[in-house]
């Protein structure tokens, strides 16, 4: 089993460059969010954004797996936290889908987390419920 970083090596430790092909798929999602929400603008639940654009990178070739579990390991002990991802990507980049008025910093650190417990770099915070789509787009990276 992969031991997740501590909190203070998250802190001092300088991340190593993105590999490319993670970058390939965040403009895929980016694009994506982006097609999806110029066709249904904002004002509709978080389910059905995750619909579309699950959709949407899966006839661009991406594997998506949506509300995946994330393990919660405390103590040595896996504990069942409730913990979902809202949908990865390939099987490397997470994204976390909100439809609200705003986004809050809470938003960040809950896929900051979600990145650390599952072992990615890569995550993007999507909120749909904005004018404009690049308003509520957030890239975040280990």
């Amino acid at each position: 089993m992969i031991e997740p970083p501590r909190h203070q090596d998250t802190k001092t430790a300088e991340p190593s460059p993105l590999p490319a092909a993670l970058d390939e798929i965040g403009r895929d999602i980016v694009d994506g969010a982006y097609k999806v929400h110029y066709a249904l603008g904002p004002g509709l639940l978080e389910s059905v954004y995750q619909q579309c654009l699950s959709y949407e990178l899966e006839k661009r070739g991406h594997s998506i797996r949506r509300e995946l579990p994330v393990p919660l390991i405390y103590d040595g002990i896996r504990l069942d936290s409730g913990l979902r991802l809202d949908i990865l990507v390939d099987d490397c980049v997470v994204i976390e889908l909100k439809a609200v008025e705003r986004l809050l910093p809470l938003y960040e650190a809950q896929l900051l987390t979600y990145l650390k417990l599952a072992h990615k770099r890569l995550g993007f915070l999507i909120n749909f419920n904005v004018p404009r789509i690049r308003e509520g787009i957030r890239r975040l990276a280990l």
